[in-house]
């Protein structure tokens, strides 16, 4: 009877492409049979295939985020797994750093990697030296065939070919999806023509906008496959100005820093488009004030200015107000500067320039930092490159916050807001300079960072949570929250009200409406100390609002406190 020890075999797919995976036979089945056929050759050594199939199909190999994959390294974790089957090693990764974390957790799980084709496995120190070679040439592969797209795609613009993005006003695509070029759509370049021809009269872009928006004139509405809509509203100051630069309007093709000859037929005469944009460059190196020797420039004061965004691709600018001999900086939504809004104008973005500088510039660097110590900032990583930019974290390290602040608005060329979400775009040219190394050799994904963004507001004061950031506690609300248990003390004490209000310089009904504070249930206390209780308990919802004795009309009224602070 044999005592061979059975090998638990798993087999993974992955195809790129979504092209015909909805075929009755498609190549992840192909890869399946092929492998399969192999693990039953092996039936003599104790090799015996699982049930469950791990497949990816329409998923890139460069990533490591796939459901099939995920579930693979799940289950070998878990101890279910003995060998990984593959038809080829370039279906499991594509990247040397990506495929060094799956050896390394395979080894830690006692598991063995082989491929059909290539026929060797990872059990043996010639069956990695000869992974690594072809790894080698797959990612050569992966990185050939992207500067092959690059390359046709610029080659198509050359020709004059739309070759997608974003449909600009005016213009719809060919309805032959064979022909890569653009038809005019008569009832948009009616309103193109208006807009050029309204900056022609006024040469200023605010009263452009004006005139515009009190004419009914919007953007282009853009229905989503997903149903979802966007644009059709009146337009920004940084739209209209995107829109009057966008030489797709003359009959040219716009790529990189060049623009060409296209195929579709121009909405714009050359002698409306050269009157145009001399005007928007006058205008654009025309002084707006004459600052004093002294006074300080827009980028030095708020270093993020030209750089955010907000949902309507309207610019944020600096602005400030004084209260009470303080300077408070803000960035805010153009449009809420230009058409004189209030404030709290829910159609725009008010943000507080201290916080907001702060927490970009953790994000950015702790994302730089991050993909750094992971291996995952450079397409080929290396020892030297590693030494620097080793190097280049402790130099990091050692930066003062405002040092940090300066850096971080340097790395970014763009940062946008939308409700719930920042997005940060860096340049790749100035993170490859501050780090000392080739930028070309950047992972490109290391160039966006996303991550979640809110602005809650207390009272009159607006805080920003911004991904992991903790919220601040309320200081007004706390040190209330003490004083209203040392009058409570007091009057247990035996000391009348009208004592306490004379002590505190105000009158009684002050101290009333604010000792109630102290009857406020443990767990909801506690939240005010760490700054996590709702965003609407402020000063001001306690004070005009009765506070109930019961700790369970406190919950019912206030809502459940988190449990983690009972």
């Amino acid at each position: 009877m044999s005592t061979r020890q059975k090998i638990r075999c798993a087999i993974y797919t992955r195809k790129s492409s979504e092209e015909g995976l909805d075929q009755d036979f498609n190549s992840l089945d192909a890869q399946y049979e092929a492998s399969a056929a192999y693990v039953a050759s092996q039936k003599h050594e104790g090799w015996k295939l699982v049930r469950d199939r791990y497949d990816d199909g329409g998923i890139s190999g460069g990533t490591l985020e796939r459901p099939g994959l995920e579930r693979l390294m799940a289950d070998i974790d878990a101890g279910l797994i003995d060998m990984v089957v593959v038809y080829k090693i370039d279906r499991l990764t594509r990247s040397l750093a990506d495929f060094a974390k799956l050896v390394e957790r395979f080894e830690t799980a006692g598991c063995s990697f082989v491929s059909v084709t290539q026929a060797f496995n990872t059990s043996s120190s010639m069956g990695r030296l000869t992974l690594n070679v072809l790894l080698s040439f797959a990612q050569f592969e992966r990185e050939v065939t992207a500067e092959r797209i690059r390359d046709k795609i610029a080659a198509s613009k050359k020709k004059g070919m739309w070759m997608g993005g974003t449909i600009p006003l005016g213009y719809d695509r060919h309805p032959d999806p064979q022909m890569r070029q653009l038809v005019i759509n008569e009832n948009e370049a009616t309103t193109v023509r208006r807009l050029f021809t309204l900056y022609d009269a006024l040469g200023c872009l605010n009263l452009t906008m004006q005139q515009a928006n009190s004419e009914g004139l919007r953007s282009k509405l853009h229905i989503h496959a997903t149903g979802k809509i966007r644009g059709g509203k009146p337009f920004s100051r940084g739209q209209l100005y995107y829109l009057l630069r966008n030489p797709t309007y003359i009959g040219r093709i716009p790529h990189k820093a060049e623009s060409h000859v296209g195929l579709h037929a121009p909405i714009i005469d050359q002698d409306l488009w050269d009157r145009v944009q001399l005007k928007l460059e006058t205008g654009a190196t025309r002084p707006r004030r004459n600052p004093s020797a002294n006074a300080k420039s827009p980028s030095e004061t708020s270093p993020l200015a030209g750089k955010l965004f907000d949902e309507s691709g309207d610019r944020l600018t600096p602005s400030h107000a004084t209260r009470k001999g303080k300077r408070h900086r803000y960035y805010v939504s153009n449009r809420l500067i230009q058409s004189r809004r209030t404030p709290d104008d829910q159609t725009g973005w008010r943000l507080p320039a201290a916080q907001l500088e702060h927490q970009i510039a953790d994000h950015v660097l702790a994302h730089v930092e991050q993909r750094i110590l992971s291996h995952r900032l450079l397409i080929k990583p290396d020892t030297a490159t590693s030494a620097i930019l080793n190097r280049s974290i402790k130099a990091l390290s050692d930066l003062s916050s405002d040092q940090k602040i300066v850096l971080a608005s340097r790395l970014i060329s763009r940062c946008e807001f939308a409700p719930g979400t920042m997005v940060i775009a860096l340049n790749q040219d100035e993170v490859g300079h501050q780090l000392k190394i080739d930028p070309h050799l950047i992972v490109p994904e290391t160039l966006s960072i996303t991550t979640p963004f809110q602005l809650k507001r207390r009272g009159i004061e607006a805080k920003i949570v911004s991904g992991t950031t903790p919220t601040l506690p309320d200081k007004k609300l706390i040190d209330l929250l003490a004083r209203a248990h040392h009058w409570l003390d007091q009057i247990k004490a035996g000391k009348p009200m009208h004592e306490i209000s004379a002590q505190e310089g105000r009158g009684q009904d002050y101290v009333r409406s604010r000792i109630e504070l102290a009857f406020l249930s443990p767990p909801l206390q506690q939240q005010i100390l760490e700054g996590t209780q709702p965003p609407h308990l402020t000063l001001d919802h306690f004070i005009k609002g009765k506070v109930p004795i019961s700790w369970q009309e406190q919950q019912d009224l206030y809502g459940h406190p988190d449990p983690s602070t009972r």
